[in-house]
């Protein structure tokens, strides 16, 4: 019987589902569902599994951000109970780090996306066989990044728009079972990055 494995990003707008064997037989689905997220996270899961079941999963693996704060807390929750009701891994992934997998470069990519404030999400990876985190995933302001990016050949800045990446999403977390990983549902946590709220000092 083959096992699969399931990916969900919730990070942006967009839900981004895939489902692989890694043999061949997959599929994908990416749905703008905005504000209704939260309230059909569920129903979508439930419909795109079939006709597979949830005895049938091997792994999960979902984006941890950064990206909404909103969106990232809804897909990791309900990653993180699947997994823990299931008794299977849960590999939580940086939504940066699939954006630089699913580029096709190969070589050093810094990728950067807008967070509030004016500030900017970045990273920076290496990728040839595999991903290698070289700056992991931190909130700078536009000019302390623009130093550091000035000396990396190629460059990526995140579309609104993410659930296509649940590609990149399902095959970094592919790579960590073959290494023999095997991740506690408790270890995926959301990555914020900036408090949804700014507060002042008086």
């Amino acid at each position: 019987m083959s096992l699969y494995a399931l990916a969900i990003h919730t990070s942006s707008p967009d839900l981004g589902l895939m489902i692989s064997d890694f043999e061949g037989n997959q599929r994908s689905s990416v749905q703008n569902l905005g504000r209704e997220l939260s309230s059909s996270l569920h129903v979508h899961l439930t419909e795109f599994l079939k006709p597979q079941s949830w005895q049938d999963l091997a792994f999960l693996a979902v984006a941890i951000g950064p990206g909404g704060f909103t969106g990232t807390r809804i897909g990791v929750v309900a990653a993180r109970t699947l997994a823990q009701q299931l008794e299977i891994p849960l590999f939580g992934v940086s939504s940066l780090a699939a954006i630089a997998l699913q580029s096709g470069y190969r070589g050093t990519i810094a990728v950067q996306m807008p967070a509030q404030r004016g500030e900017l999400y970045t990273a920076i990876y290496q990728r040839d066989e595999t991903l290698k985190v070289m700056q992991p995933d931190a909130v700078m302001t536009a000019p302390e990044w623009e130093q550091i990016k000035q000396s990396i050949d190629f460059r990526v800045e995140a579309e609104p728009h993410q659930g296509r990446y649940v590609e990149g999403i399902s095959a970094i977390a592919l790579i960590n079972w073959k290494k023999g990983e095997r991740p506690h549902w408790s270890e995926a946590l959301p990555y914020y990055g900036q408090h949804p709220v700014e507060t002042k000092l008086n």
